[in-house]
């Protein structure tokens, strides 16, 4: 059980890369976590409850607030980290990558955050954090990612609609638009090409990423922001 006045953070996609840093950045913080994803292992932390599934089926994210709530009581915090990139032409996108984009992407942060804000709202606040991509705002070239844009431009949208939605009942909802994250997902070959997709010219860091959300986790007064961690992508190249 978690301590009595313990927060407590959902993070999806919370098996590696950007969620499982999450995971030990809200640990550090003195947060329980309840960490979902399709193949993450049980916790030998007993302030961290796993639960597998795959979160673009609504009954995973039943079951990963069903079992948060009964182990640690409450929940503060929902991080919408669970995300699918699909780099492509458009015209050779299949039907296949459109259901998996929508499901994991849209679908995923629809139902889970449903069902956290009753609890936020019934203990008189709560922060939902969304994952999204520098695409959205600064399309490449280089990088064809209609599906990404489509998805999470979405997401950032829903973003700013939910922090005015219950901005007078304690919940804010900003989200963190990364660029390309040093993570399991991009192979080291390639590490190169990407530094140099930022004007900065070095991919971003895991640790970037945390920090980033640690801020807006600590900012009260922040709500409705989409918070740019992107070398510098957004604002040109």
């Amino acid at each position: 059980m978690g301590t009595q006045g313990q927060k407590v953070a959902v993070i999806t996609g919370a098996s590696q890369g950007m969620g499982a840093g999450l995971v030990e950045g809200y640990r550090k913080l003195g947060y329980a976590v309840v960490a979902t994803s399709r193949t993450i292992p049980a916790s030998h932390d007993e302030g961290v409850l796993t639960v597998q599934g795959d979160i673009s089926d609504p009954a995973t994210a039943e079951r990963v607030i069903a079992e948060g709530v009964e182990r640690f009581g409450r929940i503060d915090t929902l991080i919408n980290n669970a995300g699918i990139f699909i780099a492509n032409a458009f015209t050779d996108y299949t039907q296949d990558d459109f259901a998996a984009a929508i499901g994991v992407n849209v679908a995923g942060f629809f139902r889970i955050t449903q069902l956290a804000v009753p609890y936020m709202l019934a203990q008189g606040g709560g922060h939902i954090v969304n994952i999204t991509t520098s695409l959205v705002e600064a399309a490449n070239s280089n990088v064809p990612s209609v599906l990404a844009s489509l998805t999470k431009g979405g997401l950032q949208s829903a973003t700013k609609s939910l922090a005015i939605e219950y901005a007078t009942r304690g919940i804010r909802s900003n989200a963190v638009a990364p660029g390309i994250i040093k993570t399991p997902m991009h192979a080291v070959e390639y590490h190169e090409t990407y530094a140099g997709l930022h004007p900065v010219g070095r991919m971003g860091e895991i640790s970037d990423i945390v920090d980033a959300v640690l801020y807006l986790e600590n900012a009260s007064f922040v709500t409705g922001e989409i918070l740019y961690v992107d070398g510098g992508q957004s604002a040109g190249h």
